[in-house]
């Protein structure tokens, strides 16, 4: 399997991500609530895991050296530019008119799934490169477990926000669908090594961001001792299983 075709199978696997909220959306409100909740916290830990664990110390490796940390900032920054200015993930109901807040969410996802498939390129092309085989994979699995509980909470918003079920499916899945565009823009146009470290490295950046500012924001949210230990134990699997497979790969 070339970085091409691994590639591809990563960012289709991640729309198909997409279909998900078909499942929990008929869940009872509380229920989805908390298995949305462990969804939150294993997300964070594994986007941390994957930024710390497998794309800075890739990064930091190559030619770059020190200079990641500038590209790392440039991600962060970037990723708070995206979140506030489109807005896409924080506006309420009282802030905006439903229809708008549907059409922002699907454009402001379309873009986010785009730069993920962006990403997943980027670390295949360097993982192909460099014989490090586990660092695309394991940057698609902390994709995934970043989107599954993103795709249930758009499903549920475009719902609310006044779409059939069906409707919010189809559209939700074009949204998502946007990640195999920014994967076959970024292997034709970015297939040089340089690039594709650069790209990694603003990766990490996001993952910090996203996991930092959006993820544990909603973790703080519930405050009760149960809930409390279940979130952190959460987030130690998640960088656990990142921890556990850079140590199997050997790399």
């Amino acid at each position: 399997m070339n970085d091409l075709v691994a590639t591809l199978v990563s960012v289709t696997t991640v729309s198909l991500i997409s279909l998900t909220g078909i499942v929990f959306i008929g869940l009872k409100e509380n229920l989805l609530k908390r298995i949305l909740m462990i969804f939150v916290g294993f997300s964070s830990g594994t986007l941390l895991g994957s930024a710390f664990l497998d794309l800075l110390p890739e990064a930091i490796n190559s030619e770059f050296g020190e200079a990641t940390f500038y590209y790392v900032i440039i991600g962060i920054v970037s990723f708070f530019a995206l979140e506030k200015f489109l807005y896409w993930r924080h506006c309420h109901e009282e802030e905006c008119p439903v229809h708008m807040f549907v059409y922002l969410n699907l454009v402001g996802d379309g873009i986010h799934n785009f730069i993920d498939g962006m990403i997943i390129a980027a670390t295949y092309i360097l993982s192909f490169a460099s014989g490090n085989y586990h660092l695309g994979f394991a940057t698609t699995l902390a994709v995934i477990f970043h989107e599954i509980p993103q795709e249930i909470g758009d499903f549920g918003v475009l719902v609310y926000g006044g779409l059939t079920k069906k409707k919010a499916l189809v559209y939700n899945f074009i949204s998502a669908i946007t990640a195999i565009l920014g994967a076959i823009t970024t292997y034709f146009l970015t297939h040089i090594q340089s690039t594709a470290i650069f790209l990694v490295a603003f990766a990490a950046g996001g993952f910090i961001y996203i996991a930092a500012t959006d993820l544990m924001p909603e973790l703080h949210k519930r405050t009760r001792a149960g809930t409390s230990i279940t979130q952190f134990l959460t987030i130690l699997l998640g960088i656990g299983l990142m921890a556990y497979l850079k140590t199997v790969t050997g790399a």
